[in-house]
């Protein structure tokens, strides 16, 4: 009778233990999730190269000469690591096409500009893929002085610039941008046949642009 009831006991224990494991193996593998991977922040360093338009008016030799032109522009930007602090410098170049006419001394004068440009350094502040910057450097311009009847002179005028913007990066090469920058270029003395005027002249200016942004080689 002891014996029966010994090996009945080890019976249930052995059956205790098996059938667990046995619906342990019928149970699917456990796999963990992947690990999430977060995308990359945006980073605004890196050359670049873009072109632009915008409109333009200013003050010379008591007129007020205005008009639109057209250029490319081309720089490179560093953001410093992990920060949203971001430093450049730029140049550009444009066609232009900003004039005005006046009645003066019993004839016709007009001032003109066909081209300019500026290279200028900038620092921002970037809101991921966008960017609120300021700017400034060196501006130059093409200045005409014509009078009629009578004669022309043009010079190069060198000056300085100052302005801001914004800027969005559309995607991780394209880029999207509208500024405001003022322009001295100072005072110019001009050799007409029967006189030397003298003429300062000072812009603001309007420009849109779009750019393409290359990968940092850094």
């Amino acid at each position: 009778m002891i014996r029966q009831i010994v090996l009945g006991a080890a019976s249930a224990a052995v059956l205790a233990l098996t059938v667990p494991a046995a619906m342990a193996a019928d149970l699917p593998a456990y796999e963990p999730a992947p690990a999430v991977i977060a995308p990359a922040a945006f980073s605004w360093t890196g050359p670049y190269l873009g072109v632009h338009a915008g409109y333009g008016w200013g003050n010379a030799a008591k007129a007020s000469p205005d008009g639109w032109m057209v250029g490319g522009y081309l720089g490179y930007n560093y953001q410093f690591d992990g920060s949203p602090v971001v430093i450049g410098i730029e140049t550009d170049i444009n066609y232009a096409s900003i004039d005005d006419k006046r009645n003066a001394r019993g004839g016709r004068t007009k001032v003109s500009t066909d081209w300019n440009g500026a290279t200028r350094a900038r620092i921002g502040y970037a809101f991921d893929r966008f960017l609120v910057y300021g700017a400034g450097g060196l501006a130059y311009a093409d200045r005409e002085f014509k009078r009629s009847p009578g004669d022309k002179d043009s010079k190069t005028a060198v000056g300085w610039t100052v302005g801001g913007g914004i800027e969005y990066a559309a995607s991780d090469n394209v880029s999207v941008r509208a500024e405001y920058r003022y322009t001295d270029y100072g005072k110019d003395t001009f050799k007409l046949a029967n006189s030397r005027p003298k003429s300062s002249y000072d812009e603001h200016r309007v420009m849109v642009g779009v750019a393409y942004k290359f990968d940092s080689p850094f």
